[in-house]
Formats: C-alpha cells, sequence, structure tokens
C-alpha cells in the first residue's frame, strides 16, 4: 500500500471501474497496462498458449535457476490472464468479445500482426465506437517502417538518437540499462489513454491512441532534437573533463564515491562552491572568476575541483555541502535507492507481505492524493484466469471443455 501523508483513506486508484483488455508480449504494451492496473483498472491479459515469452527470459538473462521474474512481476502484478490461441478463428472472436466489454485496448503487436488477427482499430471501433484503442508501437502506425521489428535498445535507444546524444566522440554508445525505454513509452502511452477517457466522458466517442518508441527516445532528448530543428545544429556529447560548467558535473570523493553537483545557474552558485571549498581564493582568480572564463578554461577547473574533492570522503562532502548551501546529489546504486530514506518517504517502494514471496516492488512513479491506489500484489500464471473470464462471458463448462478440446484454450 502507497500511503502518504495528508491522503485519503485507502481506495483502490482513480481508474477503479474502468476495464483494460492487453494484447501484448515483453515490456511496452505489458507495462502500460501494468500501469493502469496499478491505478485502479481492472486488466485481462490476453496470452498465446505458451505465455507471454518474457516470462521466461529473466532466468536466462541473469543464469541463475529463480522462481521469480522481477522485471515480469512489475509490469503486470494485478491483471487477470486468459490463454487463447489467437491463430483460430474461435479464439480471436473471443478476444474481439473481450474488447467489446472494455474501455480500453492496450497491444503492442505490430499494426499487420493485428490487422491479420482482425484486432485493429477500425475492425475493433466497428462495433465499439467508445473505445480507446491504444497502439504501443516501435516505429508508428505509418509509414515504410511501421511493421519493422523494435525493443527498445533499438528504436528508441538507438535509432531514437538518446545513445548518440551519450556518446562522446571517439567513445564506444553507452549500453541501455533493461526497460528503458519501455518504460518511458509506457508511462508516455497511460497517460496519453487517461486524456482518451477524459475526451470521451465529454463526447461519448472513443479513439485510436498511438505511441511509439522511436518517439519517446526523440522527445527523451528533444532539447537537442528542437536545436537541431531550429537551427541546423546539436552541440556534440561533451566529457565531464571538458564540462562547459564545471559545477554541473560529476566528481569522485576521496571514498571513491561519485556525486553531481547541479549548479546550473553557475554564477549564483559558485560563491557557495567556494565556500565549501575553503578556497574564497576562486571568487577572484582570472581562470574562474565567472562563467565565461570557466568555461573557456574548463578542463583546468575540473581538474581544479577533482583536486579538492579528493581530499574528503562524500559522507564529510554532504555535511559541508548542505551547511554551504550548496546543490548537488548522489550517483546512487540500486542497493542505495533500496535504502534511501527519501524513496521510503515519498512511496517509492510497495510494501508487500514477506509471506507472500514478494515483499517489496516498485512503485508506479505518480501518487493521487485524493484517490490512492493500493498496489495489487497477485501476479497471474498464464492462463490462470481463463476458464474464469470465459464464464463471465457467459461460456458454461460444457463450452469451455468444448474449446478445450478444439485448442483453442489450453
Amino acid at each position: 500500500m502507497v500511503t502518504l501523508p495528508g491522503m485519503a483513506s485507502p481506495m483502490p486508484g482513480p481508474l477503479e471501474g474502468t476495464k483494460v483488455v492487453e494484447l501484448g508480449f515483453w515490456v511496452a504494451g505489458p507495462a502500460t497496462a501494468g500501469i493502469l492496473s496499478d491505478w485502479g483498472a481492472s486488466v485481462v491479459k490476453i496470452e498465446p498458449p505458451l505465455g507471454d515469452p518474457f516470462r521466461g527470459i529473466f532466468m536466462s538473462a541473469v543464469g541463475i535457476d529463480v522462481p521469480f521474474n522481477p522485471p515480469f512481476e512489475l509490469d503486470n502484478r494485478g491483471k487477470r490472464s486468459i490463454v487463447l490461441d489467437l491463430k483460430r478463428e474461435e479464439a480471436r472472436a473471443i478476444a474481439r468479445e473481450l474488447v467489446r466489454g472494455a474501455d480500453v485496448f492496450v497491444s503492442n503487436l505490430r499494426p499487420g500482426a493485428l490487422e491479420k488477427l482482425g484486432l485493429d482499430y477500425e475492425t475493433l471501433s466497428r462495433d465499439h465506437p467508445e473505445l480507446v484503442y491504444c497502439s504501443v508501437t516501435g516505429y508508428g502506425v505509418t509509414g515504410p517502417d511501421r511493421d519493422r521489428p523494435a525493443y527498445d535498445i533499438g528504436a528508441f535507444w538507438s535509432r531514437g538518437g538518446v545513445a548518440a546524444m551519450l556518446t562522446p566522440e571517439g567513445h564506444e554508445p553507452p549500453v541501455q540499462r533493461g526497460g528503458m525505454g519501455d518504460h518511458t513509452t509506457a508511462i508516455t502511452a497511460a497517460s496519453a489513454i487517461c486524456a482518451a477517457l477524459v475526451a470521451r466522458a465529454r463526447s461519448g466517442k472513443g479513439q485510436h491512441v498511438v505511441t511509439s518508441l522511436l518517439r519517446a527516445g526523440m522527445y527523451v532528448v528533444g532539447w537537442d532534437v528542437a536545436t537541431r530543428l531550429r537551427f541546423g545544429y546539436v552541440a556534440p556529447p561533451g566529457t565531464r573533463s571538458a564540462s562547459p560548467n564545471p559545477i554541473a558535473n560529476s566528481y569522485r570523493a576521496g571514498c571513491g564515491r561519485w556525486f553531481w553537483l547541479i549548479g546550473l545557474e553557475a554564477d549564483r552558485h559558485w560563491p557557495d562552491v567556494c565556500r565549501a571549498l575553503g578556497r574564497p581564493d576562486l571568487q577572484t582568480d582570472p581562470r574562474t572568476v565567472d562563467i565565461v572564463k570557466r568555461r573557456e578554461n574548463g578542463p583546468e577547473v575540473v581538474r581544479i575541483l577533482e583536486d579538492e574533492f579528493a581530499k574528503r570522503p562524500l559522507d564529510e562532502w554532504a555535511t559541508i555541502f548542505d551547511r554551504e548551501g550548496v546543490w548537488w546529489s548522489p550517483v546512487q546504486s540500486c542497493d542505495d535507492l533500496a535504502n534511501d530514506p527519501q524513496v521510503r518517504a515519498t512511496g517509492g517502494v510497495v510494501a508487500f507481505d514477506a509471506a507472500a514471496g514478494l515483499p517489496e516492488q516498485l512503485a508506479t512513479p505518480v501518487d493521487f492524493l485524493g484517490t490512492p491506489w493500493q498496489a495489487p500484489r497477485e501476479v497471474p500464471e498464464a492462463g490462470q484466469h481463463t476458464e474464469e473470464i470465459l464464464l463471465e462471458l457467459g461460456r458454461d463448462w460444457e463450452q469451455i471443455a468444448a474449446l478445450k478440446e478444439r485448442g483453442v484454450i489450453p
């Protein structure tokens, strides 16, 4: 339960009563529906006979045999799962029936695949004009590459410009951590769905909402892209040793830990840094007297600061920085985050019952103080709710048995 001071009594969340059908694999589509689930929506996840392939990827990725998959749990908790063999028309008909009873349909299958299945927007909206249909794509639903295979490392990180904007000349592109682009795109898609639901409440009409890993990547480096579109030029990625503003830069303390100075208003913050260093001379030194001189002498100024920061451990610098009003932030590992009191205070970690096998999970990054959401605990097994969902659709046990015999469901 995420509970913050000033919150009302716990509630299921602002999307309580909203019905969502997800046909998604891997991360971006399931993460979108997972956010909606956290916010109170009821989500049915349609899976193939072998289940979402992401279910089994964690063990092979980390190289250990464990019964849990934390990334999958994060994006799929609280959902109900139905397995349908969509190669069969009967299964596709059941999927369409599910969507007719839903408010939202979310899929990250390629547009061409959805058209072949008869689960494209034009087909589904014909019988359900109130439907909010969300396409979470690699490259959009139009253009020559709309059906090009995509993961976030390709469409978001690589083609979307993020890797290039982080790679100084002569360096290798950095490696993306898993799910970075997927989760950026998912929070974008979830927000768009909510906006479309607001529009539907006003007009009574649903609509097709489209986002892509490609455009999410472009927006993440939007300052650079917008500058290029306006002026035809973008400054190349820099290095910390040649920072144009040495107090908006990273440094290593004497204990080996890294931190970031965040003095973006350089001349405003420079006196505070000089005072923290015990170096009032740097305020009048011709090399460092103002931002123009510090930019001209960037590498030398960075070396001066490196030498000073190497004299104390970060714990000591933290006390000095806070006393002298220096704006800074530690470079934190996942271990640091898990123990950060501010993360705990702001509800960044969802507490579960350890006896359930899920002692803690990451919270989605939004709190609703008027309609607080209660994080669902259960992560469904593939097809765990197939029979339950079919009964809700009006099938009886004899009909369900017949569907199994025909291979429509497992």
